[in-house]
């Protein structure tokens, strides 16, 4: 049986990075001809960009609301924990990929450290937890 504080730590990766998720997801897909150029410097004008960035926000959105349901019920603990891994881990090696080949991005550095963190939280919480329920 766990208890009390055992349930806070072992959600609050789920919360806080689908929270982050969720908002980074707005960002992206909730005004992309006005927020594009204001954060990264481009105009977004063909109408396959603005679908293609409101696709990232619903996938964001989606994804993100999956970890805090996971984090609220038990039954889907499991898989939005795996699933908060798979994504961080995979947005971590493509940005490293981009790091490599294409230089430091100021901007994306620090997403990346946090991606990282939330990728390890979540390898840890798998670890700890896989025997309760």
């Amino acid at each position: 049986m766990e208890n009390h504080s055992m349930t806070n730590q072992k959600n609050l990766n789920l919360l806080l990075s689908g929270a982050i998720v969720i908002i980074a997801g707005i960002v992206y897909g909730g005004h992309p001809t006005y927020i594009m150029p204001e954060l990264l410097g481009f105009e977004v004008v063909d109408l396959e960009l603005k679908n293609m960035l409101r696709a990232v926000m619903g996938i964001y959105m989606g994804v993100g609301l999956f970890w805090v349901l996971g984090s609220l019920k038990p039954k889907l603990w499991y898989a939005a924990t795996l699933c908060n891994v798979l994504f961080m881990g995979g947005i971590s090696f493509g940005r490293i990929v981009s790091t490599l080949f294409d230089g430091v991005s100021p901007l994306f550095t620090p997403a990346l450290f946090l991606e990282l963190l939330f990728f390890g939280w979540g390898i840890y919480n798998l670890k700890k937890y896989k025997d309760i329920e």
